[in-house]
């Protein structure tokens, strides 16, 4: 059974077909992708798409993505999950997204010690990986505000428009963090 968390303000849920508006919302929207490293998605189609295999993702354990709400409105602000989950290897790494007008209010940061208390408590990871566009200073302030400690920096990792990006290398490690 998908695992449903909560926190003071939100709740981290199961995506479903009906989210399918909101996630083509999210991830076409420039202001979202700019750091995120994929295409903007174009169908509802598409979308129902990768939602069933995101279902499928977490039932081979190998992903898991939550959809985040704001407590009281079944509408979604944004995503936070694991990829590259590897029980064998006790890692994964965590991204998360949300809309624009939900940013600087804490809400990604409150999302995201949810999903790695889940991922140290729950799934037993040891290590929780990040990797972020350099240009991306919001995301490595919420990084390092929840603990995770800057590793390096991989050189032109990532395509984006055409162009290549550089990236940093976040961890969080199991006995780095009182969970």
């Amino acid at each position: 059974m998908f695992p449903e968390l909560e926190t003071k303000r939100l709740i981290l849920r199961k995506i479903v077909e009906e989210d399918a508006p909101e996630i083509l919302s999210c991830f076409s929207d420039g202001d979202v992708l700019r750091y995120y490293g994929q295409k903007p998605l174009e169908t509802i189609d598409q979308v129902k798409e990768i939602i069933k295999n995101f279902s499928k993702g977490y039932e081979e354990k190998q992903l898991i993505k939550w959809g985040v709400q704001l407590k009281g409105n079944e509408k979604l602000i944004g995503t936070v999950g694991f990829q590259e989950w590897s029980s064998e290897h006790k890692k994964a790494n965590v991204s998360y997204a949300l809309f624009p007008e939900y940013w600087n209010k804490g809400y990604a940061t409150e999302a995201v010690y949810e999903a790695i208390s889940y991922g140290f408590n729950e799934l037993q990871l040891n290590r929780i990986g990040a990797i972020v566009f350099t240009q991306n200073s919001g995301s490595s302030a919420l990084l390092s505000k929840v603990g995770f400690k800057k590793e390096g920096t991989l050189r032109e990792y990532m395509y984006q428009g055409g162009i290549s990006f550089d990236t940093y290398v976040y961890s969080l490690l199991r006995g780095e963090v009182k969970i």
